[in-house]
């Protein structure tokens, strides 16, 4: 991204930022105890450890014999991201703003660390082997379909014994929205069902999609992230599915099909993995394993660079984002219907 440092006489202290909000998924970090565990290693391992029920127990046999299992799961950080901002140095010395790292920083983190990481968060727990999201539409929701749906879910993790208490809703502000404005204009109906919550997070909807792709920064508009348009793969189908679109490939690429059957299904392709819109999340904190195992932040006077005359920002994030194989139950995702 080029710098857009201005030449200016006067300057006010206000800053001309653009509106953001700061990360909403920082309560699902895991204790710090997580982030020693993987100081040394690119894997962590986590404890896992199931034991048998009980048996009857005989007065001339005693106990029945049971078995004891702990073995380690193995974790692998997925989470590498780092940006390096370069402003030349007569700009920021003729601009008269010789603090503009301090601002940049701070922008840096709210505008583009804050969002991606959330995404990040989502994305990788919806995704994640075993989460199989809900497709539900509220597009137009009534509040009533939105209560029925949350009920449905807490009632799942109810009786999957999932701990209520801390279970997180994340939910889009319009959804959320529509459920205020019906508590507050129907008092004497129950939406009861938000109690079942420890806690309610609102996440704007350009951070909360079931799939996402970490843009690789080789050229201008290749930086932070976007909803991920999905890749092709042969479909594992046997029968038709309505309203699925197929794809045939040729040397000119993939091409819809345009009367499928099934004869040929197996030669077949599909869009997988296309990042859907979530309406919320319902997630029971301890099932997370979420933190940074190392965050640099550094700026270099144009003294410390040996081809540049500017000063520089490096910012870099290593961390991990995973769901323990035994709590999956604690998860519950709805999204829009896929097309």
């Amino acid at each position: 991204m080029s710098n857009s440092i201005e030449y200016t006489r006067k300057y006010t202290s206000l800053l001309d930022e653009v509106y953001k909000r700061a990360a909403v998924s920082t309560c699902l970090n895991s204790p710090r105890r997580m982030a020693r565990a993987g100081r040394n290693a690119k894997e962590i391992m986590i404890p896992k450890i199931e034991v048998s029920g009980l048996g009857d127990y005989s007065r001339n046999g005693g106990y029945k014999t049971g078995s004891i299992t702990y073995e380690f799961e193995t974790k692998t950080f997925n989470y590498d991201r780092g940006i390096r901002l370069l402003a030349d140095v007569m700009d920021v010395e003729e601009a008269g703003v010789l603090d503009c790292f301090v601002a940049a920083g701070s922008e840096l983190q709210r505008t583009q660390v804050a969002p991606e990481a959330d995404a990040f968060t989502f994305s990788e727990i919806a995704s994640h082997e075993g989460v199989s999201p809900a497709e539900e539409d509220f597009a137009d929701a009534e509040a009533g379909d939105v209560l029925a749906s949350l009920r449905a879910a807490t009632n799942a993790m109810d009786e999957a014994e999932v701990t209520g208490a801390s279970r997180i809703l994340f939910i889009t502000p319009t959804l959320k929205g529509v459920l205020d404005d019906f508590s507050l204009a129907n008092p004497a109906r129950s939406n009861r069902v938000l109690e079942r919550f420890s806690r309610i997070v609102e996440v704007p909807q350009t951070r909360f999609y079931t799939a996402i792709d970490l843009l690789q920064g080789r050229f201008e508009g290749d930086f932070g992230y976007r909803s991920s348009a999905g890749d092709y793969a042969k479909t594992a189908d046997t029968e038709l599915v309505a309203g699925k679109t197929y794809y045939d490939y040729s040397k000119d690429g993939y091409q819809p099909v345009a009367e499928p059957n099934v004869a040929d299904i197996a030669t077949y392709y599909e869009v997988v993995g296309v990042g859907r819109p979530i309406s919320y999340m319902v997630v029971e904190k301890s099932a997370v394993i979420k933190f940074d195992k190392h965050v640099a932040s550094r700026v270099f006077s144009p003294d410390e660079l040996e081809t540049l005359d500017s000063y520089m920002m490096k910012y870099r994030k290593y961390g991990i984002v995973e769901l323990l194989d035994n709590k999956l139950d604690g998860v519950h995702v709805s999204c829009a219907p896929g097309a």
